[in-house]
């Protein structure tokens, strides 16, 4: 565990909404917080309970009425003297309970993140936790709560330690056969037993790195991209499942020029839902540049809805995109002159709703598929992927290189040992701080 690191200054923010509204929550941090809250309320309260007060102004004339509460150093969340203002929530009051702070010698408006940032600096959590506290704020779906909530707890920080303890054990043990290759209790045999155990452990993380992009998923949305000719429904689907007009629905070939783009929460996971350009030859530039996204799009998708208009058959040609992430759907079967022949996965018709229903269940099915089981730690985030693709890239080539003296294969495991704190925050990664804290709101 990190030691408490002292700042200087004394940090507050607004950590709850948008004003107005019915309770305002400041939060004050640093180590003027006990004077600041004995100034402005007239005395501390009880360590971690609340106490209603009189909140006043430098010159004692009255600001508000509301409730105080007291966290001393380390039993806080940022792991110094803490406390919060529950306030009416207007906006005059909350200004004038700011500049009332801003007067009390060493306390300014704290940055984006700065308490999480302290919290970290202060050893109460490390990175990954940080970035899950993040996650769980910006959650809008129930798997993403899920997922954040997890990461958030330190289940993943608890895997990733796990994983670089072995590594550092592999290292003491190569450098025990170093030492005392002459000592009759250290066998020459150990570093057989490190390369064996390296091999399970670089499988492990190998896999670990390819549930990524089921965490990925989860985080950031199920890519669904309808494409299909000119005409063949893709606006007014769009339309159908936002239900209202996001897109221009209109008789004209080449309506639809760019990417429209909503987001859909089905059974708790977010499904981002792309309309596009029709796909035809075309000699307009506008156009063609639009179409040229759509194929660039959908051969990035997760799923594909091909739509094809029943009463003008024109199937679309997806030569980048593989079968099995197609999804064949014939449209305005309403106005088909003949019966529906075979070759389409769903039959839908905006006009009358047949088979939206049907399609929004296939979705979700689809969407938790590509889930998974969520009850594991997943990787969320490019750079954790990128650290643990690093990982597995060092601990690989102190595999392959048996011909390499054991100094130098030790060192590629360290380089791997390295690469895992970085995750972490349990070496240096002043790099990547900025990048993380300011993530977060204000008053987080």
């Amino acid at each position: 565990m990190k030691q408490n690191h002292v700042f200087g200054d004394t940090i507050f923010a607004l950590s709850s909404g948008r004003l107005p509204s019915g309770v305002a929550v400041m939060r004050i941090s640093g180590p003027q917080t006990r004077f600041v809250i004995e100034t402005i309320s007239g005395g501390l309260p009880e360590p971690r309970f609340a106490g209603l007060r009189s909140l006043r102004d430098l010159d004692a004339s009255l600001i508000d009425r509301g409730l105080v509460l007291f966290f001393p150093a380390p039993a806080s969340f940022t792991g110094e003297d803490c406390a919060e203002l529950h306030l009416h929530g207007g906006r005059a009051v909350v200004d004038a309970v700011m500049s009332a702070l801003y007067k009390c010698q060493g306390c300014r408006m704290a940055e984006a993140g700065e308490f999480t940032r302290r919290a970290f600096a202060n050893g109460k959590f490390d990175l990954t936790v940080a970035e899950g506290l993040a996650d769980l704020i910006a959650a809008e779906t129930d798997s993403q709560r899920k997922l954040a909530l997890q990461i958030s707890s330190g289940a993943q920080a608890n895997l990733y330690a796990s994983w670089r303890t072995e590594l550092i054990r592999a290292r003491a043990l190569i450098e025990a056969e170093l030492d005392f290759a002459d000592e009759s209790d250290v066998p020459g045999s150990v570093s057989d037993q490190v390369w064996q155990s390296m091999r399970e452990l670089a499988k492990r993380i190998g896999k670990h790195v390819a549930d990524g992009k089921r965490g990925a998923m989860v985080r950031d949305g199920f890519r669904v991209v309808i494409v299909g000719a000119p005409n063949a429904g893709k606006s007014s689907l769009l339309n159908a499942l936002a239900g209202s007009d996001v897109a221009i629905v209109s008789d004209e070939p080449g309506t639809t020029r760019d990417l429209i783009e909503i987001k859909l929460d089905l059974n708790g996971l977010p499904v981002l839902v792309t309309d596009t350009a029709g796909l035809r030859e075309t000699e307009g530039k506008v156009e063609k540049i639009g179409i040229d996204r759509a194929r660039e799009r959908a051969s990035a998708a997760d799923l594909v809805l091909a739509l094809t208009d029943l009463s003008d058959p024109v199937a679309p040609v997806l030569n980048d995109v593989e079968d099995s992430a197609i999804l064949r759907v014939g449209t305005k079967s309403d106005l088909a002159s003949a019966p529906v022949a075979a070759g389409y996965d769903l039959v839908i018709s905006t006009r009358t709703e047949e088979g939206l229903d049907e399609l929004l269940k296939t979705l979700a099915q689809r969407a938790e598929l590509a889930a998974g089981n969520l009850s594991d730690p997943l990787p969320t985030r490019r750079r954790h992927m990128e650290l643990l693709a690093e990982t597995c890239k060092e601990i690989g080539a102190a595999i392959r290189e048996e011909t390499a003296p054991l100094e130098v294969r030790a060192e590629f495991l360290r380089r791997a040992s390295h690469s895992l704190g970085r995750i972490t925050g349990d070496v240096d990664v002043e790099d990547i701080l900025d990048v993380v804290f300011s993530q977060f709101c204000i008053g987080k």
